[in-house]
């Protein structure tokens, strides 16, 4: 007899025993480091009222119900939002710095046939009412002790300032609607689009050159050492992180002037985390100082979030590569080389 084939939605998966067990380990592993470093795990409803998520100006969701009074409920897009809720509601009077970490489902809209998830587990953490620059050095620093803890080996973060090219926007006396396009390109990393978007802008060649040239800005330290004009300030802020964070740290850390990333409540620092086993982010952050007043309590923040399936992918990828280069090399003869 046949097996009967029930589908499920695309860009969802079933997770087997096996997988399920590695993946628990993952999991342990980097809670053991958030509770270690003080961090409190809370729990937040995965349905959420849009009109909440929408104050926060995260990801548009993707999945929207109406409960039995006629609200308007959506899946969260990621728990950044949910938890700057949490703080203002119930946290009202807490003395900063609050501390709290997650490991939850989060549900976007994309396009699966790329292989992107629409429901993915992310492990993550919020530092709120820690400013900059010690409070970004913080999350750095967990983030690198949660991937160190988990046997990663090869990972890099990518740091750069989400307010660095919209400040060069604007010294330009470029209108806010006609850098969206700059602005969705760089978030592509679509070099190409953004000179041509450029190019529709009628600026002079110095101008185009300068807008084209500094978000492909990517180095150690030495890249931040000239900076002048309205990326003075941007790159000021981003050395001050660099030189609080320990050398095992640091040594991570690749500065990247054009890093943007997709959520809109970013307005700081902002890091992405890469592996050569994986050809896309692990996860990533950033500084969010302003989400918090959206919601009644002002408070500077930062945090980040590691997506546990790519994290995965990225161990698995590590230890194949590592095994390959154990095996011993065999020449075009079948003989074993020295």
């Amino acid at each position: 007899m046949r097996p009967q084939i029930h589908p499920i939605p695309s860009g969802t998966r079933d997770v087997l025993p096996d997988e399920m067990r590695e993946l628990r380990d993952i999991t342990e592993a980097i809670r053991a480091v958030f509770e270690l470093d003080g961090y409190g795990e809370v729990w937040t409803p995965a349905l959420e009222y849009e009109e909440v998520l929408g104050r926060g100006g995260g990801a548009p969701p993707a999945y929207r119900v109406f409960d039995d009074h006629g609200e308007v409920l959506a899946l969260r897009t990621d728990m950044t939002v949910p938890i700057a809720r949490l703080v203002a509601t119930r946290y009202q009077s807490a003395e900063p710095p609050l501390k709290f970490c997650y490991f939850a489902h989060a549900y976007r809209g994309v396009r699966p046939h790329r292989g992107q998830m629409r429901e993915f587990l992310q492990a993550g953490i919020e530092l709120v009412g820690a400013p900059a620059p010690h409070g970004t050095a913080e999350a750095l620093s967990v983030a690198c002790h949660a991937l160190d803890a988990v046997g990663l080996r090869d990972y890099r973060i990518g740091l750069g300032d989400a307010s660095l090219y919209p400040t060069l926007l604007r010294s330009l006396g470029i209108a806010q609607q006609a850098g969206k396009a700059l602005m969705d390109a760089l978030v592509a990393r679509d070099f190409v689009a953004l000179q041509h978007e450029l190019g529709k802008l009628g600026l002079g060649d110095a101008d185009t050159e300068l807008l084209l040239r500094v978000p492909q800005v990517r180095g150690g330290p030495e890249v931040l050492a000239d900076a002048e004009g309205p990326v003075a300030g941007a790159v000021a802020g981003l050395r001050g992180v660099y030189d609080r964070l320990a050398p095992e740290v640091a040594q991570r850390v690749i500065f990247d002037l054009g890093l943007i990333r997709k959520m809109g409540y970013y307005t700081g620092a902002v890091f992405d985390v890469y592996d050569p086993a994986l050809g896309a982010p692990l996860g990533g952050g950033g500084r969010y100082d302003d989400l918090l007043g959206r919601f009644g309590r002002p408070l500077p923040a930062v945090g980040f979030a590691l997506t546990i399936d790519r994290l995965h992918i990225a161990l698995t990828g590590e230890e194949k590569a590592a095994a390959l280069a154990r095996e011993p090399a065999v020449d075009a003869f079948g003989g074993v080389q020295s």
